[in-house]
């Protein structure tokens, strides 16, 4: 057991009670509980809909369908993302074509190699707004009006997440969330998909349950006595037993967030003190979800990662790296370019541990060791 973990889940006695509570309803799978937690989601973010499913990569893939991408067509995306965001466009046979990010002070997909990247072919372009930190949204919304592409918003970091006053996951064509076991909102697996277009919301539900014109719920409550299929659709809801513990996690979700900063302060304040270190998208203004804290090593010290956080394990601190680069990965060989920043920066870069329950003297335990590790004292 490490002394202080990556992350730690923020489940409570609220949970269970929920859980219990919607056993003892005798309705477990899509029903009250999905419509009520994708109300809640929705209010919150103000967005015009927001359809609950089973995890978030299904989230990416309904985005590439109802969005009409296809065999042939090119989406541009980042490489420093987890896959999911780029399996979702193989699994249109779609060709993911990978951006730079911006450098080792901002992690986000880079809007001047996205316009390099635009052929006639390019029909989207996926964004990911790495640990809550918001891409350069005016000017990718702009590349994508000048060249009438859609955008797609992986926000999995980012729910409550702001940029210029809109909540992330509102502004493209369609945003996704995640809500894994790990994330700032946890059902343990579950995801959501928003969009403010009435059409493709309703295209969206219809493929998230078989292509099928009504639900077990709807007919069990005689709004329905049959169905018809109307297109190939996919078994992607969300039952109602992880939709009451997104409820939950709603609920808790403005506080969790607004310790975390706290925790993000405390963290810039800290490194401040330890050359070597950089800590990306410091000092950002506007508010965001903190999901995790990512600090990259300068050249000086970068070749010496790896040997880092192997030293951070053994005094107790857990540590991750988000993310091996997706154009690396053997299965995306083909699809591989040259992306010096991103390269560059994924070897130098250590995500240490982030979450509202810690405390200034972790935070400062954390620092005074990343010093000695790299200072030798």
């Amino acid at each position: 057991m490490f002394k202080i973990p990556l992350f730690d889940l923020n489940f409570g006695v609220e949970e269970e009670q929920a859980v219990l509570e919607t056993l003892r309803s005798k309705w477990i799978s899509t029903g009250p509980k999905n419509t009520a937690f994708e109300e809640k989601f929705s209010a919150m973010l103000g967005a015009g809909h927001a359809l609950a499913v089973s995890n978030c990569t299904v989230a990416l893939h309904l985005a590439m369908k109802i969005l009409g991408i296809g065999p042939g067509d090119e989406v541009i995306c980042p490489s420093l993302t987890f896959v999911a965001t780029v399996n979702a466009i193989r699994y249109v046979d779609a060709v993911p074509v990978f951006a730079d990010i911006v450098g080792e002070s901002d992690l986000t997909i880079d809007p001047v190699d996205i316009r390099r990247k635009i052929t006639s072919r390019t029909r989207a372009i996926i964004v990911m707004h790495y640990a809550g930190f918001p891409c350069a949204m005016d000017e990718i919304m702009k590349i994508a009006h000048e060249h009438g592409l859609k955008v797609v918003e992986d926000a999995c970091h980012g729910p409550l997440s702001e940029y210029l006053g809109q909540k992330l996951g509102t502004i493209g064509d369609v945003g996704c969330f995640s809500f894994f076991s790990n994330k700032n909102i946890s059902t343990g697996e579950g995801g959501m998909l928003v969009t403010g277009d009435d059409r493709l919301y309703d295209h969206a539900k219809l493929l998230r349950s078989h292509g099928m014109t009504t639900l077990s719920y709807e007919r069990s409550k005689g709004h329905s006595t049959g169905y018809d299929v109307v297109e190939s659709g996919y078994n992607y809801r969300m039952d109602d037993i992880r939709a009451s513990i997104g409820i939950v996690q709603l609920d808790k979700l403005e506080l969790d967030l607004r310790r975390r900063s706290q925790v993000r302060r405390w963290y810039e304040d800290a490194f401040a003190e330890v050359p070597g270190v950089i800590v990306p998208f410091r000092a950002h203004e506007g508010f965001v979800s903190n999901y995790i804290f990512a600090v990259v090593l300068d050249e000086a010290h970068g070749h010496r990662r790896d040997e880092i956080r192997d030293n951070l394990h053994k005094a107790g601190i857990q540590t991750s790296m988000h993310y091996p680069p997706v154009h690396r990965f053997s299965i995306f060989t083909g699809y591989s370019v040259p992306l010096p920043v991103t390269e560059s920066v994924a070897d130098r870069l250590i995500t240490l541990p982030m979450y509202s329950r810690m405390t200034s003297e972790d935070v400062s335990f954390i620092a005074l060791t990343v010093n000695g590790l790299l200072h030798g004292e």
